[in-house]
């Protein structure tokens, strides 16, 4: 696990967008750090309100790179001036505020505590089904805080999953290690029946599922499609992270997985699915990785084309193996996290550029900054509807919108048709606790 330094700087909007990001950063077992000199990642949450306020940030990101051993730039400035950091010679991450927590997880498993039950937080239930996983990577100290997989029974979960339904829950976020290899701890493969059995549960309500790695889902990929064709409430949406397109950096890295069974998996998906996301992450400057490697990745990237990539540049964790590996230079991490990134950009602004001009289902998950609410279509997808108030568009409600415009890694969207609720879908008393 990591350590963390995250510094705020603006509206209110900005503060509460910190308090998500360390929220999931003390969920994925990382923990604050006593100053930025002693944290692994620094995060600088920025304000670009006037010319002033620009200075301020581009010298505190400055002597925050000087300080900690990895900077990431979020907030106002790093979407709408990114280019002012680069062109400052500021060596960090720019990335979208959402997309920080992945970033700083370094390509480890997300860490769920022993005793982790469902919670509800607005309409959005969790539902942690298991702990731990099944894999050795070399990369990876979460391994040493959760252990293998311990798989509760289908029933359980089905019940937990219920239980969140009827307390109001419209999005469930089935959670763990790696869902992919659920039921692994009994000799089965579950996660196929789980899914099945929990968009059997009478509501209205969609189903999103959490990180599956390549490895676990490959042995069930092609009865795991079959389950997303047959059930409308799961997003059609998989997060497998594939880390690199180079075979030989894999095995350094103890994947359970090869680049061609990620692709059997992906085609199996586009096989299955009218239209699905594919959400990846690629860990860039590995200890062994050479420039022919990193090609590789870029290669695997271009050819297969996710709309959500996460690009982490290597970085050592105490105890692991990989920690004892010679590792490359900060100058080469940078320049192939620096292309990597830039080809995510053209891949997901073309994405989301396709979806300009067309019409979508989406469910309000939760509110976004200012008077905007956050959705998400059918394929995962997310769509800023602003102005939500005076278009009467609230959390859960069920919209029709058309697609107006995108920021490259969102699109907005008006709204064209509000569904009303289906008759018996109102939350009932349950055990679910709350946020």
């Amino acid at each position: 696990m990591a350590t963390y330094h995250i510094e705020t700087y603006g509206c209110s909007s900005n503060r509460g967008e910190s308090r998500e990001i360390e929220r999931a950063l003390r969920d994925g077992g990382h923990r604050p750090a006593d100053g930025p000199e002693d944290a692994d990642v620094a995060i600088l949450n920025t304000c670009t309100v006037v010319e002033k306020t620009e200075r301020n940030m581009l010298r505190r990101a400055e002597e925050l790179e000087e300080t900690t051993a990895d900077l990431v730039v979020t907030g106002c400035m790093a979407l709408a001036q990114g280019d002012a950091f680069r062109e400052a010679g500021v060596d960090a991450e720019i990335l979208h505020w959402d997309e920080v927590p992945t970033y700083a997880l370094n390509g480890e498993c997300p860490t769920t505590t022993p005793d982790a039950e469902p919670v509800l937080d607005g309409v959005v239930g969790l539902l942690p089904i298991a702990r731990g996983c099944m894999s050795n990577c070399s990369y990876c100290i979460t391994k040493f805080a959760t252990g293998r997989v311990d798989s509760p029974p289908v029933e359980e979960n089905v019940e937990k999953a219920r239980a969140l339904v009827h307390a109001g829950a419209k999005e469930i976020r089935v959670t763990g290690q790696d869902t992919g290899v659920y039921g692994w701890d009994d000799g089965e493969r579950k996660l196929p029946e789980l899914l099945d059995r929990i968009c059997d549960i009478d509501g209205e309500f969609r189903v999103r599922l959490g990180m599956a790695n390549p490895g676990g889902i490959h042995g069930i990929h092609e009865e795991l499609a079959d389950v997303f064709a047959e059930n409308e409430e799961l997003y059609d949406f998989i997060h497998a992270p594939v880390q690199s397109g180079s075979d030989d950096v894999l095995e350094e890295m103890r994947r359970q997985h090869r680049v061609d069974k990620f692709r059997e998996v992906v085609a199996t998906f586009d096989d299955r699915l009218d239209h699905w996301t594919l959400s990846t992450d690629f860990i860039v400057g590995f200890p062994t990785e050479t420039d022919a490697d990193h090609e590789l990745s870029m290669d695997l990237l271009a050819e297969v084309r996710p709309e959500k990539i996460n690009v982490t540049r290597f970085s050592k964790r105490p105890g692991t193996d990989a920690a004892e590996m010679k590792g490359l230079g900060g100058t080469v991490k940078k320049e192939r996290s620096k292309a990597m990134s830039e080809l995510k950009m053209e891949v997901v602004g073309e994405a989301y550029e396709s979806m300009v001009g067309e019409r979508y289902e989406v469910l309000v998950v939760e509110e976004g900054t200012g008077d905007s609410v956050k959705c998400r279509d059918n394929a995962y997808r997310q769509i800023i509807v602003q102005n939500a108030t005076e278009r009467g568009v609230d959390v859960g409600d069920f919209l029709t919108v058309e697609v107006t415009g995108h920021n490259t890694v969102y699109a907005f969207g008006d709204p064209v048709e509000k569904r009303e609720p289906v008759e018996g879908d109102d939350p009932a008393e349950s055990t679910a606790s709350s946020a």
